[in-house]
């Protein structure tokens, strides 16, 4: 079926040009949906380099599999049933790896990765903006893979227990009941915020206050200013590394010794945000001068106060996707 050129054709068209062969209209088709299909798989998987491959095979299976499609149904719904099960098979084959993993009571794995806010939809919904957060992300990665699977489909994008159990081969009771179990899992982790922190900034013109003051308390190597900026509780840590920091004594201890030995100068930060939470791009001094991409540290507010830092050492490859560039000059 050809397309027409000079009006946008609806999805009905370009369907029928795509299963009849035409990948421009598979694409166009798809294109819309490639976001909130990243985002999914991101929740699930807990990486963005895994969410990338995982969108790319999500794509690959629904070309090939769209001549099974049926008309009647939501393609949006389709999709997303595709990058599930595409997501399940990654973590069982991820599970089949030998991984050192931190102790028990983190259990984070070193997949863990920050997810760009440039690669979110800007119309995403609160509610949604809230589970790409890490103190929701990173509690999913805690669940065993049905679980984890269960409680996005129901608790984010709001499927039946039906569809669910539809998707998944099971029943609705056994859907039921792993939702229970992921809600429970991940109402303790919140309430012990063992991992890092809900972002509730008391404002948008406070948390940029804040972080303005962080970046300038850095760069003048000024550690007690830093740690007037963070909550009483504030929690640090460092996936995968077994390293949890609890209150100001602590984290400011750290900072004094272990980021570039204490030499704060020799690492510049640039705000961005990942998450949809404030981030800072943390850039390293080599031994030419030059500040190299380093890592990246995202923070979680506590009203006017950082309750959360969780940090992501040698992440440099993530800085394109932050839309920075890997040398400061």
């Amino acid at each position: 079926m050809a397309i027409d050129a000079k009006r946008p054709p609806d999805q009905a068209t370009l369907l029928a040009a795509a299963q009849n062969g035409d990948e421009r209209a598979f694409e166009r088709l798809l294109e819309p949906h490639r976001r909130a299909l990243r985002v999914h798989c991101y929740r699930l998987l807990g990486s963005l380099h895994d969410a990338e491959d995982a969108l790319q095979e999500t794509s690959l299976r629904a070309w090939r599999g769209l001549g099974r499609f049926e008309t009647s149904g939501p393609l949006r719904a389709w999709l997303y049933r595709i990058a599930t099960n595409v997501c399940l098979t990654a973590l069982d084959r991820r599970s089949r790896i030998p991984e050192a993993l931190a102790p028990e009571e983190l259990e984070v794995a070193s997949y863990l990765q920050p997810y760009p806010d440039r690669l979110l939809d800007p119309g995403l919904a609160v509610e949604e903006r809230e589970s790409v957060g890490l103190a929701f992300v990173s509690v999913v990665q805690l669940l065993p893979p049905r679980q984890r699977a269960v409680l996005v489909l129901r608790e984010v994008l709001d499927w039946s227990a039906a569809e669910v159990a539809d998707l998944l081969g099971d029943s609705v009771a056994s859907v039921n009941s792993a939702l229970q179990r992921a809600r429970e899992k991940l109402e303790r982790e919140r309430s012990a915020g063992r991992l890092a922190r809900e972002h509730a900034p008391a404002s948008a013109e406070s948390e940029a206050r804040v972080m303005q003051s962080f970046v300038a308390a850095w760069e003048a190597v000024d550690v007690d200013a830093l740690v007037g900026l963070l909550a009483d509780d504030a929690v640090m840590t460092m996936p995968p590394e077994p390293l949890r920091l609890v209150g100001t004594n602590a984290i400011g201890e750290f900072l004094r010794t272990v980021p570039a030995g204490g030499a704060l100068e020799r690492i510049r930060l640039v705000q961005t945000r990942a998450n949809g939470q404030p981030a800072l791009a943390a850039y390293l001094e080599d031994d030419t001068g030059a500040f190299s991409a380093y890592g990246v540290l995202v923070l979680a507010f506590e009203g006017d106060a950082v309750g959360s830092i969780t940090g992501f050492a040698g992440y440099s490859e993530l800085f394109p996707a932050l839309g920075l560039p890997l040398v400061l000059h």
